[in-house]
């Protein structure tokens, strides 16, 4: 009944542990490996996984979106959870998650996802447009409530989309979604996903019950020398506006560069955001 699909570029170590916490917390489930151009034996890896995986070589590095495409064409489980390579299970709760996708209605669910040391990442967010999203300007986070953030709800409840590491849903709706564009190479692609499919009467639900760990050791950080401020502050003005509108992404880059500008006195990263949060605005206005 359940699938797991995994995009590998060089990501070998994490995925061994992925397959391991898949041996522990859910054998037999049917593993998905879509690799995309790996040089350290990430494909080999998983065709020797005593679960049996099925590997889809891509040849080269196609990039995120067109790679999970690829593999979902394999799938043969009626539903499949999207997983990042650096995701581990931490118990059989993404079977529960998996049973209330192909039980309700047509939805994305995403399930809490931990960070090392027991962290919750924020892993769903609220629609760009959402006027909750104003409250995260002013206040501490540790102040603000579930109805602001929503990874923080121990409740289901529908949110605006989900963070790429981990979602779940019936075969069926991600192969009718894509699941991802096939021209965007990286990032971006998850936030594309939740809106294009809320303007498809798709919603995305948290399903706070579901739980897996993130280690965030993925090859794009090491890639990339670290985070890639611009590159990401690029692409979510761009997916924002081709889905809700210029106007939209303008408001939601000053949101962005508000929420920035008050903590970037006591944080370099959130100085690094900012940055390239106005970058990426400015460059949007030149003719």
């Amino acid at each position: 009944m359940l699938a797991l699909l995994t995009v590998t570029h060089d990501s070998r170590p994490e995925l061994e542990a992925l397959l391991r916490s898949v041996d522990e917390h859910l054998p037999g489930a049917e593993v998905v490996v879509a690799d995309s151009g790996s040089t350290d034996g990430s494909a080999d890896a998983a065709r020797a996984w005593s679960g049996g995986a099925r590997v889809v070589e891509l040849g080269e590095n196609v990039g995120f979106g067109r790679a999970n495409n690829a593999g979902l064409a394999e799938v043969r489980q009626p539903v499949t959870v999207l997983v990042n390579p650096d995701v581990e299970l931490v118990d059989d709760s993404l079977r529960a998650l998996a049973d209330e996708a192909q039980a309700g209605p047509e939805r994305l669910l995403a399930p809490t996802v931990l960070l090392p040391g027991g962290r919750l990442q924020d892993s769903v967010q609220l629609d760009p447009r959402s006027p909750l999203r104003l409250p995260q300007v002013v206040l501490p986070g540790r102040l603000l409530p579930a109805a602001v953030q929503p990874w923080k709800a121990t409740e289901p409840r529908r949110v605006g989309w989900a963070v790429g590491c981990c979602i779940a849903a019936r075969t069926e709706v991600l192969r009718a979604l894509g699941p991802f564009a096939d021209d965007v190479f990286l990032y971006g692609e998850d936030l594309d996903l939740g809106l294009r499919a809320a303007e498809r009467g798709i919603d995305t639900w948290f399903w706070p019950q579901a739980r897996v760990l993130h280690r965030r050791a993925h090859t794009t950080a090491r890639a990339f020398g670290g985070e890639p401020y611009d590159l990401l502050a690029r692409r979510r003005l761009e997916v924002v506006e081709k889905r809700r509108g210029r106007r939209a992404a303008l408001l939601d880059a000053a949101v962005l560069a508000a929420t920035h500008a008050i903590r970037a006195p006591f944080s370099r990263r959130d100085r690094a955001h900012l940055a390239a949060t106005v970058r990426a605005a400015r460059a949007s206005r030149t003719p």
